[in-house]
């Protein structure tokens, strides 16, 4: 699974510690996410998708 969170946390303007912050992980996490070394858990996919007022498959990318 690939994802876009570098791509809408740029448009946004938010640093890694400003995205960790508003879904309450710690800002490994988002690097671990933003460099597709972590699947995140349902809950923090919806957290994500949320702060950037966008739905779940356009943040991430399911592959076959």
């Amino acid at each position: 699974m690939n994802n876009k969170i570098k791509e809408f946390r740029a448009r946004y303007n938010l640093t890694q510690d400003d995205l960790a912050r508003k879904v309450n992980v710690r800002r490994e996490t988002i690097v671990f996410l933003e460099k597709n070394k972590y699947n995140p858990s349902l809950k923090l996919a919806y957290d994500l998708a949320r702060v950037f007022s966008v739905a779940i498959e356009e943040l991430f990318i399911f592959e076959d």
